[in-house]
């Protein structure tokens, strides 16, 4: 067991033995023990290296398709020291979205509880002491199918909480059919199914107004910041009357594609899902309210059958493969994020989206770690680099070998087979709508390529995230922990940090990060060297988007 762990069992031991052998005045006198009042009742935390941190914290509760409610209240002093229930989602292996993910320990879920009650979010503070600190309510991706605010080492918030002294939050809420599932043409009390994991978000952040000062926190200053599906979930936000208010910055980390957040599906396409379902499961539509009690491994499998099939019947309406998102209807979530337009209800919000450089186009590298360790842009010749350019690119391969040159100096040539466009172009159009409005938008790219393994996992997908968490320590294996990533950590969390105080980036350690127009591209590029630039990938982007 790591030292981590076992000084986390310790404090858990001891404070569990005195809560079960003391009165409440005897907890609330005792010495190091973090208790505070929240709406619902009184809850004990625990410090570590001075930071304060909740776990398992009940915000709301619902049933299964329903939307969520205050969450009961309790008597006496209730312990905050271990993670809550997560959403129900696969616990088998076979059934993931990403391939085996070798940079940290614990990115599965199988071995985490799962409940259809897992509306619990994780707090992580550097005082209660009346201290109108920013707070960072982080969501986390995985799609709006799979994943959990405590799945990855690097979700921790306790570094980033002292970093930037800041209160960081991070949510669990419903995800794939318990959370989407678009039940509405079968009564009124399902009228809120398909959007049931975002009004869980909803209700997460109504806690953190009404109960974040007396963590140390501001009501008044919250940044919700998410990657990947995480970062869908932080667009969708964007469009819901009910959210508006309740955070005032956003920060959105490779999650814009279309169909799971800058545009979603409509109500007309996702009610397919539920009719295939039934038919599927030998239920007619007065036998709907099975669904409730059915058994979630019957339920997720159906539900998921039944999701890809509808999508392969009406491409350009759902996304497949990715899986479930929430719905357009009209009312709930009333218009796209970013489509021909950004949404107007985030028109007063600062705005920071970007991407990692080789996101998705390195998976297929980590789904064969064996071969790729022996078999990359490290270990070819220079004639093996070019050959693999020119079978791939064909007569384009110099004009793109030139632009990537341009666009990203210093890096190999062959590095241009992994330059990802999707999640690129789709940041890039949601920066434009966005810079129409009158808040400010950033970009950026991530672009440091990890050393470990021999580097032949480049930038990818989910890279940053040890970064922006100041969590290079706990994410050895991804990073390496040399002292490059130590550096460049500090100097992205701390950009991180200043956005969520001000609502710009800037500070000591980047050079000077201008506001994004469409006209000037202006972007700062994470590396070893941290570079501002202006519209420094658009010759390359066009060639590689008219491939």
């Amino acid at each position: 067991m790591s030292s981590r762990k076992c000084m986390f069992a310790a404090v858990f031991f001891a404070l569990s033995t005195l809560a079960a052998h003391a009165s409440d005045e005897r907890l609330l006198a005792g010495p190091g023990i973090a208790v505070v009042q929240t709406a619902a009742g009184t809850l004990q935390g625990y410090v570590r290296q001075g930071i304060f941190t909740y776990k398992g914290v009940p915000y709301a509760e619902a049933e299964r398709f329903m939307p969520p409610r205050a969450a009961a209240p309790w008597d006496g002093v209730r312990l905050a020291l271990t993670d809550g229930p997560i959403s129900l989602q696969s616990a088998d292996p076979a059934d993931d979205i990403f391939p085996p993910h070798w940079f940290w320990p614990h990115w599965h879920p199988r071995s985490l509880p799962m409940a259809d009650a897992c509306q619990d979010l994780n707090i992580w503070t550097p005082g209660l002491d009346g201290k109108k600190r920013p707070v960072m309510v982080w969501l986390h991706g995985g799609g709006f199918s799979a994943g959990s605010a405590t799945v990855e080492d690097v979700y921790d918030g306790e570094n980033l909480a002292r970093t930037g002294d800041v209160v960081v939050v991070s949510v669990n809420h419903r995800l794939n059919s318990v959370g989407y599932l678009d039940l509405s043409a079968y009564g009124e009390k399902y009228a809120k199914s398909a959007n049931a994991g975002m009004l869980d978000i909803v209700a997460a952040l109504e806690w953190v107004r009404d109960n974040i000062t007396n963590f140390g926190g501001d009501p008044a200053n919250v940044t919700v910041f998410g990657q990947s599906g995480g970062g869908a979930k932080v667009l969708t936000l964007m469009a819901m009357p009910s959210a508006k208010g309740l955070f005032h910055k956003a920060i959105v980390m490779s999650g814009c594609v279309p169909l799971m957040g800058m545009t979603l599906p409509r109500p007309e396409a996702v009610r397919k899902v539920a009719e295939r379902l039934l038919a599927d499961l030998g239920l007619s539509p007065d036998r709907v309210d099975e669904l409730q009690t059915m058994p979630y491994d019957t339920l997720y499998r159906a539900a998921n059958k039944a999701w890809n099939a509808v999508a392969k019947e009406l491409p350009g309406q759902m996304f497949p493969g990715l899986g479930w998102a929430p719905v357009m209807d009209g009312s709930i979530v009333v218009c796209d994020p970013a489509a021909d337009g950004f949404s107007p209800l985030g028109e007063r919000v600062p705005l920071m989206v970007g991407t990692v450089l080789s996101e998705w186009t390195s998976m297929p590298l980590l789904a064969k770690m064996a071969q790729s360790q022996s078999d990359n842009l490290n270990t070819w010749s220079v004639e093996e680099a070019a050959r693999r350019l020119n079978e791939r690119y064909g007569d384009k391969a110099e004009s793109i070998v030139a632009a990537f040159r341009k666009a990203y100096p210093g890096k190999k040539d062959a590095a241009a087979l992994y330059v990802d466009t999707r999640l690129r172009n789709g940041a890039l159009k949601t920066a434009e709508l966005k810079a129409k409005q009158p808040a400010p938008v950033y970009t950026y790219v991530f672009s440091w390529e990890t050393p470990v393994m021999g580097g032949y996992a480049l930038a990818y997908h989910c890279s940053e995230l040890p970064f922006v968490f100041s969590n290079i320590a706990l994410s050895e294996t991804a990073t390496g922990a040399g002292a490059e990533a130590f550096t460049l950590a500090d100097r992205m969390s701390r950009a991180w940090v200043n956005f969520a105080r001000t609502g710009d980036p800037n500070g000591e350690g980047l050079p000077k990060w201008d506001t994004f127009t469409p006209e000037n591209g202006a972007a700062m590029i994470f590396d070893s060297e941290c570079r501002a630039v202006n519209a420094h990938d658009r010759e390359l982007l066009a060639l590689l988007n008219a491939k």
